[in-house]
C-alpha cells in the first residue's frame, strides 16, 4: 500500500473526509504534528514582515509539488506573504497529508531576534482529527 493511500485510509477512519474543510476547521480537535524552523526566511518577505509577526499568528501552508528544488515543498505564508518553507528534512509528512486533503494548520510558536535566520521563527503544525 502506498503512503498516499495509507494516509487517506487513516483520514477516512478518523472521519476527516466527512465534512467540508470549513466545517472541520471549526470543530476539529488538533494534534501537534511537528515543530520546525522556517527555511529561507532571509530570502523572501520574512525580514520585512518581522516587526509584524507575533507568536500565535496563524499561517497558511501551501503545497508546491512543481517546485524545482523540492517536489515535497510546503510554502509557509503569513497573510498572503511568503515567509519561507518547511525545511526539506521536515516536510515529508506534511506534504503527504496536504496532498491527501487532510486539514493541516500552522502557527508561529516562537520568535527570536538572531543573526541566524534558522533561529528566527519556529512554527508548529497541527492535524485536525
Amino acid at each position: 500500500m502506498n503512503r498516499r493511500l495509507f494516509i487517506t485510509r487513516i483520514a477516512e477512519l478518523l472521519g476527516i473526509g466527512l465534512a467540508s474543510p470549513a466545517a472541520r476547521a471549526e470543530t476539529a480537535p488538533l494534534v501537534e504534528l511537528q515543530r520546525s524552523p522556517v527555511a529561507g526566511f532571509q530570502y523572501h518577505q520574512g525580514e520585512a514582515l518581522w516587526p509584524l509577526l507575533a507568536v500565535g499568528a496563524t499561517l497558511a501552508l501551501v503545497r508546491e509539488p512543481k517546485n524545482a528544488y523540492d517536489p515535497r515543498a510546503v510554502r509557509i505564508d503569513w497573510q498572503g506573504q511568503k515567509l519561507g518553507y518547511l525545511p526539506r528534512i521536515d516536510n515529508a509528512a506534511a506534504s503527504h497529508l496536504l496532498d491527501s486533503g487532510c486539514m493541516v494548520t500552522a502557527e508561529i510558536v516562537a520568535l527570536q531576534a538572531s543573526h541566524n535566520p534558522w533561529d528566527r521563527v519556529e512554527v508548529a503544525l497541527y492535524l485536525g482529527i
